[in-house]
């Protein structure tokens, strides 16, 4: 519960600032996301110094609850990527009373101005982050709580994620899902900790009536099976395969070891030109904040399915671009406004609802992108709409996970011979 609340306290708070600078001119929609990227390069390479590395390995040095210094209680050690809130929570799997907590107030300040601010980056993997930081602070802080950290930091990531996307499932299996890529055994008492915290989360979001992510109800049916199989396929392929690679594209930018500044000017140039062609190609609305606009825009406006496309990769880029100059905050909802738009460019020739054909790519990509097959499953059965809906939009996860594996080996492979074939 403490976890969840305090996750959707933040929330609450970038959405209430995305709210209040979207209705801005065009030309501080923008700027100000790259205003907002800097104050978070500020915020972590200033405040938390450091050099990162981006790796899995635990954390070996002291434990966050030994203070020390104030400067050194919040600077980031040097096995820690900054900005990357992801592979912290898959650093700690299983080493849960390791997670570095102590820094959780500097990355919800760098948060909030690079979410809040309109860059093209989530909200899922700030409330996972927050979650866990919440619970392994209160295994680390009380003594009388201390054999509980993991199960407490497990809960309070799970409950975070499902009270975000009002859905029980889909924070357990998202942090079971992350747990499994450091191949942490699954024992009963980790599933239950998953199990307790989404559904503490999903009611939470009961309770006060949240809306912190708007998902599309996938409806109505394909007119026939044949056409529901085509957009499995399609939908599946594209979706799975353009957050997939854009997947591979975020690793390797995270990954780049240069000076933050440099990182910051050639992301930030990035982000400015993407964002002037989205504008240009769509409305300056579509190319700030998470994707939501995008999705709006392709809901509303009568477009054809190369401008669906076009807008589809340059937000892929623009989300790369953003992780690039340094901007902290997540991918899963830019990945679902991906997919939504890759989804729409099949809609007429396959003879389907864009509603549904948003929906399925969505899922697609989350499965595809993000490599989360269960939690896009667990996604489509909340959601709900109607059978022949879900059903298409559960073959289009099962496509998407194959076609995103698939194309992430096809590129790992090349880079490794580009790599070992150079002079």
């Amino acid at each position: 519960m403490v976890g969840c609340l305090a996750a959707v306290f933040l929330t609450e708070w970038i959405k209430l600032l995305l709210t209040t600078v979207s209705e801005l001119g065009t030309l501080r929609l923008l700027l100000l996301p790259l205003l907002g990227v800097s104050l978070a390069v500020l915020i972590l390479f200033g405040l938390g110094r450091g050099q990162p590395v981006q790796t899995v390995a635990p954390h070996q040095g002291a434990s966050p609850s030994r203070w020390g210094s104030l400067i050194n209680w919040y600077s980031f050690p040097r096995d820690i990527a900054r900005a990357d809130l992801t592979g912290d929570v898959v650093r700690a799997s299983g080493v849960e009373e390791r997670f570095p907590w102590h820094l959780a107030p500097l990355r919800a300040l760098a948060i909030l101005s690079t979410v809040g601010l309109g860059a093209p980056m989530g909200t899922e993997s700030p409330a996972a982050h927050i979650g866990v930081a919440t619970g392994a602070w209160l295994g680390n802080a009380f003594p009388s709580l201390r054999p509980l950290v993991r199960p407490l930091a497990i809960g309070g990531g799970a409950a975070a994620v499902s009270a975000l996307m009002g859905i029980p499932l889909v924070g357990s299996f998202f942090m079971f899902e992350l747990s499994q890529r450091r191949k942490v055994p699954t024992t009963p008492e980790r599933v239950a900790a998953m199990l307790a915290g989404g559904l503490v989360g999903w009611r939470i979001n009961l309770a006060f009536h949240l809306q912190l992510i708007r998902l599309i109800v996938p409806s109505p049916d394909p007119t026939n099976l044949w056409n529901g199989v085509a957009a499995a396929l399609f939908i599946g392929a594209i979706s799975g395969s353009i957050t997939a690679l854009t997947g591979e594209a975020i690793y390797w930018a995270r990954g780049w070891q240069t000076r933050p500044a440099i990182r910051l000017l050639i992301g930030g140039i990035a982000m400015l030109l993407l964002a002037m062609l989205i504008g240009w190609i769509a409305t300056p609305a579509a190319a700030f904040g998470p994707g939501g606009a995008a999705i709006v825009w392709a809901e509303t406006m009568e477009t054809t399915p190369y401008h669906l496309l076009a807008v589809a990769l340059l937000r892929a880029m623009a989300t790369t671009a953003a992780v690039l100059a340094g901007g902290c905050g997540g991918v899963f909802v830019p990945f679902l406004a991906i997919g939504d738009l890759s989804g729409r460019v099949f809609a007429t020739a396959l003879g389907i609802e864009g509603n549904l054909a948003g929906s399925a790519g969505s899922a697609a990509a989350i499965a595809g992108g993000y490599r989360l097959p269960l939690t896009a499953a667990a996604m489509v059965l909340g959601v709900g709409g109607s059978q022949g809906a879900q059903l298409t939009c559960l073959a289009t996860v099962m496509v998407g996970a194959l076609t995103g594996l698939v194309t992430a080996r096809i590129v790992s492979q090349l880079s490794s011979f580009i790599r070992n074939n150079q002079p």
